[in-house]
């Protein structure tokens, strides 16, 4: 499993690296975000994009609207 997991977070450290290098900095997030969602579909990776994510605040579930940009 440790193995399996080096791999695939080594394919999407490459992918990031890949758009850093094609757009270098300054852009706005969801540039980075497309572009990456991109590279992840060429290696063949499955994600979900702007996943909600609940707060969890004592114990209660709220819903404060957070995203996670790629899950």
């Amino acid at each position: 499993m440790d193995q399996y997991l080096n791999e695939l977070s080594g394919r999407i450290i490459g992918c990031a690296i890949s758009v850093h290098r094609s757009l270098g900095p300054g852009l706005l997030e969801s540039a980075y975000e497309e572009c990456l969602a991109y590279e992840l579909c060429q290696e063949g990776l499955d994600f979900e994009r702007q996943k909600a994510l609940p707060l969890v605040y004592q114990e209660v579930k709220m819903d404060a609207g957070y995203r996670v940009d790629l899950l």
